[in-house]
């Protein structure tokens, strides 16, 4: 059994099967998988709901709301490594459990958050959600790729991912009714002392109850997974020998992050965000997949860049639509529409899937990136439901982009495919940098969330170049 079975090319869409590595023959643990990308999809798309709860309970700039996704996704930079590690060392299946017995632990951490209105600990509680979400997320991409032939694997994780994009659809619209519904009533603007902190524990409620909900399913999920586990046979020999980054080099990463963080806060927050991307460098710099397949190195660029694009888009969309320019309305009477926008990437998706068998994956990744900068230009040059819809479409453009990255970057790596899924966990931190970057823009043009688009909109461009590139054979 191998980690990942070898594609031939990317040009190709009937690429020659290797016979060496067949497929893992574990009748329905695809739909286990299926229900995995459907809950780590949700959870993730409800912080586009809970920022701009937290940003008016707490009265935010856009950079401080903003530290919702770096929170979130710092979890990818620091988990995604042992995250691995602890995927090779019980399995799959263990993994999966472990994963959602952490993201469990993370929701019920927003009750004290809650309790308290202290957002440090609602940052925090995010952070250890995330953290399972990583583990769950390193189990999840391989795997599928396992459990059916080689020559269908960029069409089956697009269609997994399509599972994903049914949580970021149905999860925020729920969110959003629950989270943003008395958002209209009072503002904490006009509140101070013993009556703000009351306000704020009381609009807080609604936050705990309905991640006390998620933990439950959570909890459904992992029960059915850990009677499965033995479904699929561990034999850690397969996924690869040796580590992927030593002990001692990551907790000297891990002390370059704890330095960065102080430095952001007591001195500078660019110093600090500096010090704190010297750690991937320090985990990485010298890495043989890095070093030696630069298809695979690109690949993980575009997706630090696309993960940073699109949670950019998703976690600023209802505070965007409800500009002036816009469509003027208050977030609690817009917010179910950022389904709009997650529902796009599920409907792509399942389209995706089909037609990944008869074009060239890169070619369409290049097509769906230049389709998203069109769309942002249109949106931030035009007004009302044009502006709107123009970037809600932005959705269906992303719908193919991650499982497309991940497949392309990854084709050929065969044993070393849990190292390579290790590594792209880590680049998902770009959804920590790109949107703290998007809000630094956003702040210093003077709320000017328009102009802020200029990110996003470099992020695609890269990710176009790539597709270009992965045209060619691996």
């Amino acid at each position: 059994m191998a980690l990942a079975p070898d594609v031939a090319s990317s040009t190709d869409p009937r690429p020659v099967i290797d016979d060496d590595a067949p497929p893992v023959d574990a009748p329905g643990l695809q739909y286990f998988v299926f229900g995995l990308f459907f809950i780590f999809g949700g959870i993730t798309s409800l912080n586009d709901v809970l920022i701009p709860k937290l940003r008016e309970l707490f009265t935010l700039s856009y950079t401080e709301a903003m530290l919702v996704q770096f929170c979130f996704f710092a979890a990818y930079l620091l988990i995604g490594i042992p995250g691995a590690k602890l995927v090779k060392k019980i399995g799959y299946m263990r993994g999966a459990v472990a994963g959602l017995a952490t993201m469990i632990l993370g929701c019920l951490l927003f009750i004290p958050a809650s309790q308290t209105a202290t957002y440090a600990l609602f940052l925090g509680a995010l952070f250890i959600l995330a953290s399972g979400v990583v583990i769950v997320q390193v189990v999840a991409n391989p795997l599928i790729s396992l459990l059916g032939p080689p020559s269908t694997t960029h069409s089956r994780l697009t269609f997994a991912q399509a599972f994903n994009s049914l949580g970021t659809t149905v999860f925020p619209i729920v969110g959003a009714a629950l989270i943003l519904g008395s958002l209209a009533n009072v503002s904490a603007e006009d509140l101070e002392g013993a009556a703000l902190q009351a306000y704020r524990a009381a609009e807080s409620e609604a936050i705990w109850q309905g991640y006390l909900g998620v933990a439950v399913l959570i909890a459904l999920v992992a029960a059915a997974v850990w009677m499965f586990r033995n479904r699929l046979p561990h034999d850690s020999s397969v996924m690869g020998d040796g580590e992927l980054v030593s002990n001692g080099r990551y907790l000297m990463g891990l002390a370059l992050v704890a330095a960065g963080a102080f430095l952001s806060v007591q001195v500078n927050a660019w110093l600090g965000m500096a010090v704190i991307l010297a750690a991937p460098v320090l985990w990485l710099y010298d890495n043989a997949l890095l070093r030696g397949r630069k298809r695979f190195a690109f690949g993980a660029l575009c997706i630090f860049l696309y993960v940073g694009g699109e949670v950019a888009i998703g976690s600023i969309i209802i505070n965007y639509l409800s500009t002036e320019r816009v469509l003027g309305q208050p977030e609690s009477v817009i917010g179910w529409m950022i389904g709009i926008y997650w529902f796009g990437a599920m409907v792509g998706r399942f389209i995706g899937s089909a037609a990944l068998r008869v074009f060239s994956p890169g070619k369409i990744l290049a097509f769906n990136a230049i389709g998203a900068i069109l769309l942002i230009i249109v949106s931030t040059q035009t007004s009302g439901e044009v502006a709107a819809y123009t970037l809600l479409a932005v959705g269906l453009m992303n719908s193919i982009m991650f499982p497309t990255i991940f497949s392309l970057a990854c084709e050929k790596l065969g044993p070393q495919a849990a190292d390579g899924s290790g590594i792209i966990n880590v680049a998902i931190f770009g959804g920590a940098v790109v949107p703290l970057l998007y809000g630094v823009v956003a702040d210093a043009t003077g709320g000017n969330l328009a102009l802020a688009m200029i990110i996003p909109i470099i992020c695609y461009a890269i990710i176009a170049g790539f597709g270009i590139f992965a045209r060619r054979p691996a």
